[in-house]
This record gives structure tokens, C-alpha cells and sequence, in this order.
């Protein structure tokens, strides 16, 4: 990758991860080579684009593979004082080629920039305690342009000049903010507006992925040509989509991994109806018992060692936990992942509306022709595979291919069933975060998952 300084830079902290600075840079001395003539807005846009191109990150290794990669800004409401920050960052090989995939973290309150690009599948992962990069041998850029986007605003780099208490988040604005965001992207990208493009992401994406797809298909029926969004699939790990499954797989695969006393789970099963919203007395009691485990173990990759420097000083509302909230349910706030040790921020506490369930959401897509994959990790605890399997239940899809191992190389990846409309596959060993735990099979589950093939089903 070329540095080059010829005009002013922004440097921006990368959070809590490491102190490790990025380098925004524009106008760029050179751009893409043009292959025509281009209209005044075209011209425009790709002075936009230089305007986010970054040259240069500090710690960066120094041999690097050759791609472009931006960063930067697009305002989603003016009046609010909405902005979502971005990172673009441009396949390594045939770019043009390649489909365009944005990613998603949940949380609500994860950064994608923080996590998915920096910790998960990022080109560049920042080292622990020092301010330096290392190259990802498995990023997900060998394969497909990747966006990046903080999202909602309050996340990450993203802003808001709005009070949440004007200006709540919640799922709906997430999704047309999220939605706004892209159409306004694409003015900006305008040469990948007719690519292939994807959404993916983990965790409490379960309720963005669909949220936001499920926005684009409708308004794909009424938006003008230029806003017409080319979505051919979506991919989620470790998903978040349906609160009384979710909760009973908690219970069921705890039991299961030995993780609590048969006294405590006949409690579970006797005191705790999870359809409802009010869970009583006797139920609250026992999810107090369980969240006893968060202090000793890591409950996002159970065979992870725990921090020994202890989890984040947090608050008590700030406490991953199961059990509802003032926002109905609490939500993924330390999906600690790979690195116990990690750093987070939330707005959970602001969270607005959250759907009790996205599956007619889910259920509507597949009847759309998108490609739907999810994925689980099923060393997980938090959205245990268990949680998964009882929400694709519920769907009531008919299966294609029942459930068979897939192969990574020698070993058995995991497994997987082709219901109609949907697939699903687990990725044995991992825990919530599957791209930092298992990384290669991560990428050739993505792989696979763009080339709308079924994975390996004998080793090779």
C-alpha cells in the first residue's frame, strides 16, 4: 500500500483496543485509473472518494497486500445531526470483480470498525497493548469489497448531536438509518452500486441483517432507478432473532454443557415461561443464579480462558446478562469473544424498540429468493446453537438436505442443514465471535456462502 502526504490528514483513536491511530488522507495525489470520460457527477464522486482514501496506518506491517481501502463520514439525518462513519475496504484482487458485502455488529452498541474489522475479519487486526497492526492471513477482503459501518449513530465513531432522550435508537430507525446511509453511499461509490452486494454480520444483527434487508426489498419496489440496492443475500452468526427460543436455548444448552446444577434448571423449567414479557418472581431468581456465571467464566466461547485482568469495570446496567430489560430483553453488552480481555461500548441503556422476534421477517425473505445463511458457533453460550436450532424451528421450512458434517481439510468443520429458503451451519469449536476463533473455517464458510455453494461434505 503507498503512503502518501501531499495534503492534510485526520487522525482518529481507535477506541479501547490499542492505541493505534488512523490516517485519513485527501485529496490523494493519484486515483483509480478512469477508462472513459466521466459526467460532472461522476467526477464528483470520485473527488468524494479521494477525500475518505486512506493512505497510511501507523503500525501498519510492512509488506501489506495492495488494495484501496476509505474511510469517513455520511450524514443520515440533518436535522437530528446524524452521521455513520464507514470504513470501505477494496477486495485485494479484481476488486471489480468482486461482490460488496456489509458488515454488522450487534451489541446494540458493538462497533464493526472496533470488532468485526479490527478483531474478526479485517485485513489489519490490532495487537493487544501495543500500537501495532498484524496482517489477517483470513481476512475477508480475499474474497469481497467490505463495508464496514458503525451503526446506529452513538456507536462507535458514529454521532448524533441529538439527546437519546430526544432521540432514542431502536431497531426501526437503526434499519432506515442504516438504509439511508446506503443509498447515500452509493452516490458516493457510484462504480459498485450494480455489484453483487451482501449483508452479514453477528449477534444482535440477527435483529439488523433482516431489519435492514427486509427495508431494502421494499423499498427496492418504489425507489427510483438510481436507488435501486442489486441485494442478493444475507449471512449472520451466532444470530440474535427470536427472544423465547433464545432464552430457552440458553437454559437447555447450559444444562447440557454442565454449566448449572439440575436443581437450578428444574427451576428454569418450572418458574420460567420465556413468551412472555413480565417473567415472574421465582423466574428472575433463577436468572440472577445464572448470571452468577458471567464472574467466572467466559460465557461467549466457553473453552476461552477467562480474562485474568478481570471483564471491563462496567456498571451493573452495563453487566452482560440474560433476562429482560427496560428494552424487553438484555442484550449482548461484552461479546468478549476470542479476546476475553477486549473493550466495549453500548447505548443499551437508550435502546428504544426492539422486536420481540424478526421471524416473519426471516420467513418473508425467504419467500423473496435472497440467499440466507446462518451460522453458530457452537461453543457459544450466550446464542447457543441450541437457542439457533429451537428459532429455526419455528420457521417451519422444509427440509432439502438433512443434517450432515461439512469438511474443513482432514476434520469435520461442523454441520449443516439446507432447509428451503435457508441454511444453516455450525462451526464446531467456536464461540460467539466465529471469525476470531475459528478464522480459516470462517472465511470458507463465507466463501461458500457467496459462490451459493454447500460446503465440502467429504474431506480433501
Amino acid at each position: 500500500m503507498k503512503v502518501q502526504t501531499s495534503s492534510p490528514c485526520l487522525l482518529l483513536l481507535l477506541g479501547s483496543l490499542a492505541l493505534v491511530t488512523l490516517t485519513l488522507c485527501g485529496p490523494a495525489a493519484s486515483a483509480r485509473p478512469e477508462t472513459g470520460s466521466l459526467d460532472a457527477s461522476a467526477t464528483a464522486a470520485m473527488e468524494l472518494q479521494e477525500l475518505d482514501r486512506v493512505m497510511s496506518l501507523p503500525g501498519q506491517p510492512a509488506y501489506s497486500p495492495e488494495f484501496r481501502q476509505y474511510s469517513g463520514y455520511v450524514t443520515t439525518d440533518e436535522y437530528l445531526g446524524k452521521a455513520l462513519f464507514y470504513w470501505f475496504l477494496e477486495a485485494t484482487d479484481k476488486p471489480d470483480e468482486k461482490p460488496l458485502v456489509l458488515w454488522l455488529n450487534g451489541g446494540p452498541g458493538c462497533s464493526s470498525i472496533g470488532f468485526g474489522q479490527a478483531q474478526e475479519l479485517g485485513p489489519f487486526l490490532v495487537k493487544k497493548d501495543v500500537a501495532e497492526l498484524e496482517l489477517n492471513p483470513y481476512a475477508w477482503n480475499q474474497v469481497a469489497n467490505l463495508l464496514f459501518l458503525d451503526s446506529p449513530a452513538g456507536v462507535g465513531f458514529s454521532y448524533t448531536n441529538t439527546s437519546f432522550g430526544k432521540d432514542p435508537p431502536g431497531d426501526n430507525s437503526t434499519a432506515y438509518g442504516s438504509y439511508t446511509f446506503l443509498i447515500r453511499w452509493f452516490q458516493r461509490f457510484p462504480q459498485h452500486k450494480m455489484k453483487e452486494f451482501y449483508i452479514a454480520g453477528e449477534s444482535y444483527a440477527g435483529h439488523y441483517v433482516p431489519q435492514l434487508a427486509n427495508v431494502i426489498v421494499d423499498q427496492n419496489k418504489i425507489a427510483p432507478k438510481e436507488n435501486y440496492i442489486n441485494l442478493k443475500g444475507i449471512m449472520i452468526g451466532n444470530a440474535y432473532m427470536d427472544g423465547d427460543t433464545d432464552l430457552l436455548g440458553i437454559v437447555d444448552s447450559a444444562w447440557h454443557h454442565a454449566l448449572i446444577s439440575d436443581k437450578l434448571y428444574s427451576d428454569f423449567q418450572k418458574f420460567c415461561n420465556f413468551s412472555l414479557v413480565d417473567l415472574s418472581k421465582e423466574c428472575n431468581a433463577a436468572i440472577d443464579q445464572f448470571n452468577a456465571l458471567y464472574s467466572i467464566i467466559d460465557i461467549y466461547s466457553l473453552y476461552t480462558p477467562r480474562c485474568e485482568l478481570g471483564y471491563p469495570n462496567f456498571n451493573s446496567s452495563f453487566a452482560a446478562q440474560i433476562g429482560r430489560t427496560s428494552s424487553r430483553f438484555d442484550f449482548l453488552k461484552i461479546p468478549m469473544g476470542y479476546d476475553p480481555c477486549s473493550q466495549t461500548n453500548s447505548i443499551n441503556r437508550a435502546w428504544n424498540d426492539s422486536d420481540m422476534t424478526v421471524l416473519p421477517i426471516v420467513k418473508k425473505l425467504t419467500q423473496s429468493g435472497l440467499r440466507i445463511w446462518i451460522y453458530s458457533g457452537d461453543t457459544d453460550a450466550r446464542i447457543p446453537t441450541t437457542s439457533t436450532r429451537y428459532t429455526l424451528k419455528k420457521l417451519g421450512l422444509p427440509i432439502k438436505e438433512d443434517w450432515s458434517p461439512w469438511f474443513h481439510h482432514k476434520q469435520v468443520g461442523g454441520w449443516s442443514v439446507v432447509f428451503d429458503g435457508l441454511t444453516f451451519v455450525t462451526a464446531r469449536g467456536a464461540g460467539h465471535m466465529v471469525p476470531s476463533i475459528m478464522p480459516e473455517q470462517a472465511l470458507e464458510l463465507f466463501k461458500y456462502f457467496l459462490a451459493n455453494q454447500n460446503l465440502p461434505s467429504k474431506p480433501f
